[in-house]
């Protein structure tokens, strides 16, 4: 724990300190970033903003003020991944269906995310639930398979050829129909 010794290089403590997040877990990162500012070592602080901008990453003056554990991430250039949603929004909502014009009541336990009539989706999402994709394609259902004990639909978009997935939805207000999912059943992924 090179980073510790005030006696050593600004240099050395600063590099020493962002390889040790190199590969870290968030829990250890947030520890390190802890460490960090309960140091108060305004010098060391400066010392890994400098070699953040000499690894070519783009440090507003502000960050000289952020927590450890954020500028550990800027100075790593992990800030911007790290903001990243990655987790799924769930919304449960009715619609129209853009392929058969069916009304699709909301699921009742999970997100809707497909039509339960023609298994159709609309590639709308990055993450599910999160409104982010630009295309807005019809996703067509391609097979299905199972995934343990859970069918999922396999899905490509008719506009871009995005690849997805959903799992089927056999319960709930509207259950997805057998007949849709067992003429998938017998075609593999593409």
């Amino acid at each position: 724990m090179t980073w510790i010794d005030p006696g050593g290089s600004l240099q050395v403590r600063a590099e020493a300190l962002l390889d040790a997040t190199a590969g870290a877990s968030r829990g250890e990162v947030k520890r390190l970033g802890r460490w960090l500012d309960e140091a108060g070592d305004e010098a060391l602080r400066a010392a890994l903003i400098e070699l953040g901008c000499a690894r070519g990453v783009e440090i507003p003056e502000e960050a000289r003020s952020w927590p450890g554990k954020r500028l550990l991430r800027l100075c790593r250039g992990q800030e911007a991944p790290a903001r990243e949603r990655r987790n799924p929004i769930r919304r449960d909502e009715g619609f129209t269906c853009d392929h058969c014009s069916a009304e699709v009541p909301p699921h009742g336990r999970t997100a809707r995310d497909h039509c339960p009539f023609c298994l159709r989706s609309l590639h709308v999402d990055e993450v599910p639930g999160d409104r982010a994709a630009r295309c807005g394609g019809v996703l067509d259902p391609v097979a299905l398979e199972m995934r343990g004990d859970r069918p999922i639909i396999l899905y490509r978009c008719r506009r871009c050829g995005a690849e997805r997935v959903n799992q089927a939805l056999l319960d709930g207000l509207e259950p997805d129909r057998w007949e849709q999912l067992s003429a998938l059943s017998g075609k593999g992924p593409s």
